[in-house]
């Protein structure tokens, strides 16, 4: 009897397999590219001068009022300035662990595969993203106007630890319906 199948059963197991190692290579290349770029992204507002930096939450801080404060813009200005500079630490802090939270997610994504143990693809993007921030910290060190801390850098690893948590349960709760379709 003739089968329906363009090739045995077997050999299309083995090319489906085929394919699904294709596409995984090709999306953690596509995310580690990403990863790079968002690395880069970081070390580009890193390099900013502290006078610009500063500039920059400043502006962060009017625009939330704007948005969040009913009447903001009848203020006057120095009380603006106040408020903003009331917002600029928690401004800061929050861009910290989001621009993190994001890179744990490229890294996840540049990472992880069905073959690794649930916690090595948590382990190993972490690690890498903590020592990134690491690094990104003692880079600060040389920008006029910016100082490296330990502490931005526990900030930045909990960011980390954020994304990736985020994008394994994501990525978990994807394979567990792929498994059930079977």
């Amino acid at each position: 009897m003739r089968s329906v199948f363009p090739c045995d059963k077997m050999a299309c197991v083995d090319n489906a397999k085929e394919l699904v190692v294709k596409q995984m290579k090709r999306r953690k290349r596509i995310f580690l590219v990403l990863a790079i770029i968002w690395m880069l992204v970081i070390s580009a507002f890193s390099s900013r001068t502290g006078d610009l930096s500063a500039t920059d939450s400043g502006r962060i801080g009017r625009l939330i009022g704007q948005v969040l404060v009913p009447g903001f813009e009848d203020w006057s200005e120095e009380k603006q300035d106040q408020f903003a500079e009331k917002v600029d630490y928690p401004v800061r802090k929050t861009a910290h662990a989001t621009e993190y939270a994001i890179l744990g997610m490229l890294l996840v994504g540049a990472y992880t595969d069905k073959e690794k143990g649930r916690f090595v693809r948590l382990l190993i993007p972490w690690f890498i993203g903590t020592i990134y921030a690491a690094t990104d910290e003692i880079h600060q060190l040389f920008v006029p106007g910016r100082s490296g801390q330990i502490s931005d850098v526990c900030l930045d690893s909990i960011g980390v630890l954020i994304g990736v948590s985020l994008l394994w349960v994501i990525t978990e709760i994807k394979w567990k319906k792929e498994k059930r379709s079977l």
